[in-house]
């Protein structure tokens, strides 16, 4: 018998992307899969020569040969089709695992993420720190290379999952995955344990990671260290290192998104007459700045470019001053004589202190 074109069997182009290969599969497996079609002769043929054909065609290099020779091509280069459904569920767990909820295919395991906090100050925060803080965490074993196995020795695959790390199941209409208990879903079997690690292939190490924390962060930010989390099982990639920004208070400033705001205190006579004042700023640098006659309690002035530079680099926020007037508490004899001539210009001569409201009753 014939075979069919593998172009045909999935119904696309034979300029078809990636994509849509898998996907015109995916129909085609739920259609024909042998818990959907029980004792179907016909659909479980169909179910396999759709395996087939997306199993030729997802391959760059069997694609290429087979668009140039077809079929005969494909002979004598390791594909022969496949065996049975374990064949099947083993090379595509990808795909029944987004489709049935279940499939082969172990998954590529990391190791745990962990977290660090780093306090810095607030002018830390603005202009960016390199801080160098000690861990301890979970390396690759040095004597087995993150194998687990004694030297001269390497793990096997499980005879079980045969390496995939899961075993496929029936229940109806789903095929249902599970971890392997034989490898603990590792997909490989250690017969000869290292005796550093004990077959774990890792083992605690205290290390000394360089946190560079870039200008312009705020409060409860967040920096990702990729790589640099708990070594994997068995030689599997690491996991991050999540570092939490705690940034402390400034005795002057405080922080609205990229700006900072000051208070600035003028005695009634700066308020009323206007004054140059030297005000502090962020890089402990200074600046004169110029306040008007007749300045109000509240009221605002900008520097513009003094704030906290933004944290992708583009531009700074501004620092901004806000006047309060303060109000004598303690006056000199010449002190009350110049306020009293004051109050009388103004219109508004004091004669002598308001009585208290109990006085006033006795009257």
């Amino acid at each position: 018998m014939s075979q069919r074109d593998y172009y045909q069997v999935l119904n696309v182009s034979r300029d078809a992307s990636e994509s849509e290969l898998k996907k015109a599969y995916r129909q085609l497996a739920l259609k024909y899969h042998p818990d959907k079609n029980p004792g179907d002769h016909a659909a479980e043929d169909k179910f396999k020569e759709a395996a087939e054909a997306y199993e030729v065609l997802k391959d760059p290099e069997k694609r290429k040969i087979y668009d140039q020779f077809g079929h005969e091509g494909l002979k004598g280069r390791g594909f022969s089709g496949f065996q049975g459904f374990e064949d099947i569920f083993s090379s595509f767990g990808d795909v029944f695992q987004d489709f049935f909820g279940g499939g082969g295919g172990r998954g590529q395991q990391t190791g745990a993420d962990l977290r660090l906090d780093v306090n810095i100050s607030f002018t830390e925060a603005a202009y960016g720190v390199e801080r160098k803080v000690d861990i301890t965490k979970h390396c690759n074993c040095k004597t087995c290379n993150g194998s687990g196995a004694k030297p001269g020795t390497s793990p096997k695959v499980c005879s079980t999952c045969r390496g995939t790390g899961q075993v496929v199941r029936s229940q109806g209409f789903f095929s249902m995955a599970s971890p392997c208990h034989a490898c603990q879903g590792q997909g490989q079997v250690i017969e000869h344990r290292c005796s550093d690690c004990h077959g774990e292939g890792r083992v605690p190490e205290k290390k000394t990671i360089n946190v560079t924390v870039p200008p312009g962060v705020d409060d409860g930010s967040r920096l990702r260290l990729r790589g640099e989390g708990e070594a994997g099982p068995s030689g599997a990639p690491p996991g991050d290192l999540y570092v939490f920004i705690h940034v402390e208070a400034h005795d002057l400033f405080h922080r609205e998104g990229y700006d900072i705001f000051c208070r600035l205190n003028l005695s009634f006579s700066q308020a009323a007459l206007g004054a140059e004042i030297e005000v502090p700023l962020l890089d402990d640098k200074t600046k004169i700045i110029t306040v008007k006659a007749g300045t109000q309690s509240g009221e605002m002035m900008r520097i513009m470019g003094a704030g906290i530079p933004h944290v992708r680099g583009h531009g700074r926020g501004d620092q901004i001053i806000q006047m309060t007037v303060e109000t004598p508490k303690k006056l000199s004899k010449r002190q009350k004589e110049l306020f009293h001539e004051l109050a009388e210009i103004d219109g508004n001569p004091i004669k002598e202190p308001l009585k208290g409201f109990f006085q006033k009753l006795k009257l």
